[in-house]
Formats: C-alpha cells, sequence, structure tokens
C-alpha cells in the first residue's frame, strides 16, 4: 500500500475511532504539503467539517492526534492551517522507503487486472497518415502501456477506413492519370503515390466545377454533374456489386497503401495485435438491429426506417436502418463493438478517436447498452483535439498536411543538428549516432504530442519540441543518461545504513513515491500528460539535487550510498515513465 493510501486509510479509521462515522478511504483528499507550509502530506477537512459537527480547527486537532497514535513510526508532526491538516512523515520512513524501493518493484501490480482492449490509429487507404495520426497513435500506444504497467492485460487493435466513395476517388484518378504507374515506378513510398492521387482527384474535380459554372450551370448542380465526381460514385457502385475489374483495382491500390503503413508504423513504434477492415465489418449489425427491434430498443416508423429515441438520455432520435434495409454507420460500429468483444472477452474497450466524433460515441455506448450487449458499461470514448501547426489547420484533399514520415525524418534531422552543435558526439559510432539521432528525434515528436491533456487542441512546433533545457523529452533523456554517466564512475554496488535526509534528497524521495498514483491517475482519465508532467518534473528536481549535493564526492561513504541508490532509482523512473509513452532512454548522449 502507499504512503498516500495509507494515510487515507489511518484518517478514515480515526473518523470511525473518534466520531463512530464511516466513511471510505477513497473519499479523503491527500495533497502534497504547499512549500511554503511545513509539512509532507496535507488531508483536506474541509469535506468532513460539516458532516461532523466540529470547526477546522478542533477537528484538525483530534485527527491529528488520533492519526500520529496510529501511525508512530511514519508520521512525526502535525500543524493546521485554515482547514488544512498537515503532517510531517519521518526520516526513518523515507529512508526505509529509499532502501526497499528498486528497479524493479516501483509500481505494484492492480489487484483486479482487467482485459482491455485500445483501438487506435484508424487510417483511411486514400493517404498516408499525418501529424494528425501521430497524436492518435501515440495516445493510443501510451494508454496501453500505462495500463499495462498496472498490470492489466491489453490488445491494440486498428480499425482501417478502406472502402467508400473516398478511396473511390484516389482510384479513379489513378485510371484517368497515372497511365499505369506503380509506387515502384515512381519509387515512392505507397501510401503517398496513392495518396498524390487523391489530391489530384480534388485538383480536377474544382476544375471541372469552375468549367461547368463558367458555363452557366449553378454551384451546386456543378458539384454533382462534374464528370469525375460522377465517375467515383459510379465506382463505388461497381465496388458494391462486386464488379471484378473495380475489386481488383480496389486490392492492388489498398495493397500499395498498407506496405507503406507498415513501414511508418514500424518506425514510429505502432503495433496491433489485430487489425480489421471496414470492408469486412461494414455489414455487421444487422441482426442486432431485429434484436433491438424485438426487445422494444428501437422502433420503426411507417417508411419502414429504424431508429432508436435518445431524447431522455439527452440526445435525440438515431436512424440505425435505413427504408431501403441498408445500414448506416452507427449500425456497423454496434456490430463491430459486439464481435470485437466476442473474440477478445474484454471488460472494457477504449476508443482513441478525434473528438469531432464526440456524439457518434456517446450513441454508441447507450445503444450497446441498451441492447445488454457485454462489456457495454466499459466503452470509453478517448477524445482528443486536433493538432494544428502554427500556419493553421491542415487539409488532406488540399495536399496541405503535415505528413508524417516526412515530419519523423525532420525532427531526426533537427536532433542530430542539435546534438551536433553540442559537441558530444566523438565517442560515438556512426551506427550509435543513427540510433541516438533517432531515438532523440522520435521521443521529442512523442513527447511534445503527449505533454498536453489529450481533450485540448494544441501547435505543434518542431524546433520548440527539441530543446534540452525546457518541458521536452530530449531533456529528460538527457537526465536519464546523465545519471547513468555518474552511475557509470561511481559504480552501484551499496550499502545503506541510516542516515539523516537533507531536503533534497528528502524532496527526491517524495517524488519518487508518487510514481504509482501518476500511473493510476493517468490510467483512471486516459491522460498520459500526467506521466509527461511527472517525469519531467522528477528530472528537473534531480537536476536541482545535483546541482547542490555531489555523487561521487558526498561527505561520508554513507551519503555517497544514499545518492547512489536515489541515483538508481530516478534512472529506472525516468525510464519507466518514458517507456509509459513510448520513448526510449539512452545510456549516453
Amino acid at each position: 500500500m502507499s504512503l498516500i493510501s495509507n494515510l487515507k486509510q489511518s484518517t478514515a479509521n480515526c473518523i470511525q475511532q473518534l466520531y463512530g462515522i464511516q466513511i471510505a478511504p477513497e473519499q479523503v483528499l491527500v495533497n502534497a504539503t504547499k512549500p511554503e507550509i511545513e509539512g509532507d502530506y496535507t488531508i483536506v477537512l474541509f469535506a468532513f467539517v460539516k458532516q461532523l459537527g466540529k470547526s477546522p480547527e478542533v477537528l484538525g486537532n483530534e485527527l491529528g492526534n488520533a492519526m500520529l497514535a496510529e501511525m508512530p513510526g511514519t508520521l512525526t508532526n502535525f500543524n493546521i492551517v485554515k482547514g488544512f491538516l498537515n503532517f510531517t512523515i519521518s526520516n526513518q520512513f523515507w529512508f526505509d522507503y529509499i532502501k526497499h524501493l528498486s528497479p524493479e518493484n516501483l509500481l505494484p501490480k492492480t489487484e483486479s487486472p482487467r482485459k482491455i482492449m485500445v483501438e487506435y490509429s484508424s487510417p483511411n487507404t486514400n493517404k498516408p497518415l499525418h501529424l494528425g495520426h501521430l497524436r492518435n497513435n501515440f495516445l493510443g500506444w501510451s494508454i496501453a502501456e500505462i495500463l499495462k504497467l498496472q498490470g492489466n492485460e491489453v490488445v491494440k487493435t486498428c480499425i482501417v477506413n478502406d472502402r467508400g466513395i473516398h478511396i473511390c476517388k484516389s482510384m479513379i484518378a489513378w485510371q484517368l492519370y497515372a497511365n499505369g504507374a506503380t509506387p515502384e515506378d515512381t519509387h515512392q513510398k505507397g501510401d503517398h503515390f496513392v495518396g498524390d492521387y487523391y489530391v489530384k482527384f480534388n485538383d480536377a474535380y474544382k476544375a471541372q466545377v469552375a468549367e461547368l459554372v463558367a458555363g452557366g450551370m449553378t454551384q451546386e448542380l456543378a458539384e454533382k454533374e462534374a464528370p469525375i465526381q460522377k465517375g467515383a460514385q459510379e465506382m463505388l457502385l461497381k465496388w458494391e456489386q462486386g464488379d471484378a475489374a473495380t475489386i481488383d483495382l480496389w486490392k492492388r491500390m489498398n495493397t500499395w497503401v498498407y506496405a507503406g503503413f507498415d513501414t511508418t508504423y514500424k518506425k514510429i513504434g505502432s503495433d496491433f495485435a489485430k487489425t480489421y477492415f471496414e470492408s469486412n465489418t461494414y455489414l455487421l449489425g444487422k441482426e442486432l438491429v431485429d434484436q433491438g427491434l424485438a426487445k422494444k430498443v428501437f422502433y420503426q416508423k411507417e417508411d419502414g426506417s429504424v431508429w432508436i429515441d435518445l431524447t431522455a438520455d439527452g440526445l435525440d432520435e438515431k436512424i440505425v436502418r435505413r427504408k431501403d434495409g441498408t445500414s448506416v454507420y452507427i449500425t456497423q460500429d454496434i456490430g463491430l463493438a459486439e464481435m470485437k468483444q466476442k473474440e477478445f472477452n474484454t471488460d472494457a474497450s477504449i476508443y482513441v478517436v478525434g473528438d469531432e466524433q464526440n456524439y457518434h460515441f456517446k450513441v454508441l455506448k447507450l445503444i450497446c447498452q441498451k441492447l445488454q450487449l457485454p462489456a457495454s458499461d466499459g466503452i470509453y470514448h478517448l477524445s482528443y483535439g486536433m493538432v494544428e501547426l502554427p500556419t493553421g489547420k491542415m487539409k488532406s484533399r488540399e495536399g496541405t498536411v503535415v505528413d508524417a514520415d516526412d515530419l519523423v525524418d525532420e525532427m531526426i534531422n533537427i536532433s542530430k543538428e542539435k546534438t551536433e552543435s553540442l559537441g558530444k558526439v566523438s565517442e560515438f559510432t556512426p551506427a550509435q549516432l543513427t540510433e541516438l539521432y533517432n531515438t532523440i528525434g522520435l521521443g521529442a515528436l512523442k513527447f511534445f504530442l503527449l505533454r498536453v491533456d489529450p481533450k485540448k487542441k494544441m501547435i505543434f512546433n518542431p524546433e520548440e519540441s527539441i530543446d534540452f533545457h525546457g518541458f521536452t523529452g530530449p531533456f529528460i533523456q538527457y537526465t536519464h543518461a546523465r545519471i547513468k554517466s555518474i552511475l557509470r564512475k561511481t559504480g552501484t554496488t551499496i550499502s545503506l545504513t541510516n542516515s539523516e535526509l537533507l531536503p533534497l534528497e528528502k524532496a527526491l524521495a517524495i517524488e519518487l513515491s508518487n510514481f504509482p498514483a501518476v500511473i493510476n491517475e493517468a490510467a483512471e482519465t486516459l491522460d498520459p500528460s500526467k506521466v509527461a508532467i511527472y517525469t519531467f518534473n522528477l528530472a528537473k528536481l534531480f537536476n536541482t539535487f545535483y546541482a547542490e549535493h555531489s555523487i561521487s564526492n558526498a561527505d561520508t561513504e554513507e551519503k555517497k550510498h544514499l545518492r547512489i541508490q536515489l541515483g538508481i532509482l530516478t534512472a529506472a523512473t525516468l525510464q519507466k515513465g518514458m517507456q509509459a509513452l513510448g520513448i526510449a532512454v539512452p545510456e549516453q548522449m
């Protein structure tokens, strides 16, 4: 049990003993004590003042004395400041904590592990992955890793949007303008090659619309009558009818795209236990509509269409089957949710999808719950904001997106330039330097995209992300490498004996003890930024500590061994925290 958990439990025990009132430990709010106030941890009393009929001062004194008696080896004294009960933790507690903590037991496993699916990435096969996809991929991978660090079993999946009018737009443009060219002919990655034809479609479409308007047609009619648009719609109809030539072209172009995706995924570190394809799932859910009608979850209108009324849930009416019997998008998502849960027997399913789909996932969860599908209460939408550049929004069809491959290459190049400018590369072989630049560049990119609360929109600035001194991945990587360099010189064979902790030594011990709570909070809130902020603060604190206190030239051997242990634990915690973000930390920089 962590110290914070013990404090919560002790508070609940003492309130029961003193006042005969039972409260759950989870109701107790424990914070780090403010720097200007004496103490290490603070219990907030306001939640209990009215319930217990005590003034904050009286309650604080009675509770404080009772908790000192219950935790004699841990708590040394307390003070009360305006409804806040501040405890000082004993030096012996922190020394024992440091002594018994090791890189292998930084994180206790959850007592009730779950099987959780995380669905992320979800690309379209008409374009390469871009900056927005990177935020999605890094969020999905990180949440999966954080949940695994808790001890949960995690299944990572991806749904590929490989059908529909947008796919046919790339196909018709290739037929019109490629002259049979392939990615091999043009020496392009397959996803880039196909994406170029999506842009060519849009350019041709705009030109044709403009020509029709100039000839006297209205804008609205011209957008429908443009020949290339009609060609794409005819191709979609052929695909749905199973036309052999259309299916062959569709498979061929998608194969090019998948090869390109695989290269990008390997480069950025994304992986999946299973990939689903919309072309295989878009007919799912039809039986569930019939079941829903039988259960009176859905109702049928006079025209034959099937709907669900969610007005009592604060939403509106939603169609689940058209009058011609065809499914809508929500229908296949219901069917896919059922299929995935049956296939993997999961307790929960997390969908990493942009915030423009917030309404869709509220509807999806409600319908699954009303149909009483297994694990429907465990459906979560990890909603995230869009990523923009300093220059503004991106548009795939206009070719103004920031391509993921290009951005990763740019980050690696910036990493190379910054590292070489520091003049610390003479000891590395060319192969080691290549690996180092990749590690720093990708680390900077991932950290920058994960350090912000997922729900917030953000602006990405490549240069800012590779600052070795700011709130960045390279700063934490450099701190880890610095600690490893110190430990190579001091050695790691130690024998710890009781030692009075100086303020910065104690501060490091306290910060290290917070790591499990941070991982748990990040898992509960589906927010990797909490881990990013924690690792940055820990790295910053270690640098402050090391600027004040030597490790190799400590005043006594006892102090030296204590500080070596703090270095070992800090490096291991930084490594584990960055691992939760999908970021490697070098041994040397």
